[in-house]
């Protein structure tokens, strides 16, 4: 992905989410412990899939140590990815955000 390309996703990112959140009907909680850790803005960073393959995707929240939710830009969703020695790891959780968020919380 080409630099002017990544500068356009992170505002649709940035958009997505805040959609989300102005349309949560769940428990305030969640909503609460949410953006504690959104980041301000996404960044790509790489994600390992199953079957070894490898994608740029794009964070949404800071890691709690164990959990952090990515956005996959190839499928158009959020992706919850647990971290490892050799960073983000998908673990087949995959939806909205404030849903991926609140499959651990």
């Amino acid at each position: 992905m080409d630099h002017a390309a990544e500068e356009n996703l992170a505002p649709h990112i940035v958009a997505l989410v805040d959609a989300e959140v102005a349309a949560h009907q769940g428990h305030p909680a969640t909503l609460a412990d949410f953006l504690a850790h959104r980041v301000k803005r996404p960044r790509p960073v790489t994600v390992q899939f199953s079957g070894g393959i490898f994608q740029t995707c794009w964070t949404v929240t800071r890691s709690d140590g164990d959990y952090q939710v990515l956005y996959l830009p190839s499928a158009g969703y959020f992706s919850l990815c647990v971290g490892s020695d050799f960073g983000p790891l998908d673990i087949g959780v995959h939806g909205s955000a404030i849903q991926c968020f609140s499959a651990v919380v």
